[in-house]
């Protein structure tokens, strides 16, 4: 089969390789049919994620038809239509049973790798480095799914692919970042960065209440698509007179947001303040890898005892932060890979009853041949690109 293989650092090419096999009881073997690029795989492409090997299958947002399953799974048959959720989780542990699913400790065969990393080991996530199980992706035309009779969710007849692919991963990011964030009605919510991720905070943050949402960024099609879908008020952090924290006070009559999402993550780009120059320069000689400038910035803006929530990634230490603030201004902040099992059925159904179609965010529809020239478009916001959907 073609597949999206990583090969270095900024190095990703469709190869040939070996069709995925049933391996366990509980897997099932799905023909891709719609597949996407996560900001999250950047971290891969820019050769920040430890323990990748060349020839790893990238790709944790996919969704297609099941056409092979083990003995166990009696869930699915067949031909059916399903999203597999990017986190694995086994359904019976401590965690699972608590729906933590991305807390899940049975899915990651590599924990004791990333245990030395964490403390604790996460669950498994496709495509996502060895530390994280070492499973192939879906940026292919075929992926393995273990745990099928747990993960994949059907979708109901009559959707088209574009309008639920996204909830394999961005749109229960975004609601879980807008739940964690403990909004009350009529609550100033923040988001930093207008990626995918953070327009479906913005959506989502409406849906629990806010009364003002801010999307700070500094993408035009990304501010504008905040804007216009996300009915944000909106800051440039290259254009702002002054800082984002001057003029977020100024919006605020001096109190901050109530709620602050970090929707950047380890990626952030700084604006020559002392702390940015150290991320950037330590990034550059090896010497360090997250750039936390969004973080920073919303714990510094964020009202005294607001909440900071985090669905940003971020990969390994960060250096410079502001934890006199956030313990002075009595914050809390939460964070986590998303419990995207817990998420699939109530979402699904604002779907289908129409408060949603997160295909709005789609700028770019390629084959899955396009995929290398793809990631360089995303990574550097080229061609006013938000989102890609690959086509295997």
């Amino acid at each position: 089969m073609k597949a999206l293989c990583w090969h270095g650092k900024s190095d990703v090419r469709v190869d040939t390789v070996p069709d995925p096999k049933i391996q366990n009881t509980r897997d099932a073997i799905i023909k891709v049919t719609a597949t996407a690029i996560c900001g999250s795989d950047l971290h891969l492409y820019d050769g920040y994620m430890p323990t990748m090997e060349a020839g790893d299958i990238l790709g944790h947002e996919f969704m297609g038809e099941v056409v092979e399953l083990g003995s166990a799974v009696t869930n699915l048959k067949k031909g059916d239509r399903v999203v597999v959720p990017f986190t694995m989780a086994c359904g019976s542990c401590f965690f699972c049973k608590k729906t933590l699913y991305s807390c899940c400790d049975n899915s990651n065969p590599n924990a004791k790798i990333a245990e030395e990393a964490m403390g604790h080991s996460p669950s498994g996530l496709f495509g996502y480095s060895h530390m994280m199980g070492g499973f192939s992706g879906g940026q292919a035309e075929f992926v393995r799914v273990p745990f099928a009779d747990v993960g994949p969710y059907k979708v109901p007849a009559g959707l088209p692919d574009e309008k639920v692919l996204f909830l394999t991963d961005i749109f229960p990011t975004g609601y879980m970042a807008a739940e964690q964030a403990e909004i009350e009605k009529g609550d100033t919510v923040a988001v930093w960065g207008c990626g995918p991720v953070g327009q479906f905070a913005i959506k989502s943050a409406w849906m629990f209440g806010a009364g003002r949402v801010i999307a700070i960024d500094t993408v035009p099609e990304r501010l504008r698509l905040a804007e216009v879908h996300g009915k944000a008020e909106t800051i440039d952090f290259m254009k702002v007179e002054g800082s984002v924290y001057d003029r977020l006070q100024e919006m605020t009559k001096g109190r901050g947001p109530d709620r602050c999402i970090d929707a950047v993550g380890a990626e952030a780009h700084g604006l020559g303040s002392t702390p940015a120059i150290l991320d950037k320069v330590k990034a550059v000689v090896g010497l360090g890898t997250d750039r936390p400038t969004a973080l920073r910035q919303a714990i510094m803006c964020c009202r005294k005892g607001g909440t900071v929530s985090v669905p940003g990634v971020y990969v390994g230490l960060l250096d410079k932060m502001p934890m006199g603030a956030f313990v002075n201004k009595a914050l809390t902040m939460k964070s986590g890979q998303t419990h995207v099992h817990r998420y699939l059925k109530p979402l699904m159904e604002k779907i289908e009853q129409g408060e949603i179609d997160p295909s709005f965010l789609i700028t770019h529809r390629l084959p899955l041949a396009e995929a290398p020239n793809a990631y360089k478009t995303f990574r550097d916001k080229q061609d006013g690109c938000i989102k890609v959907v690959l086509r295997p």
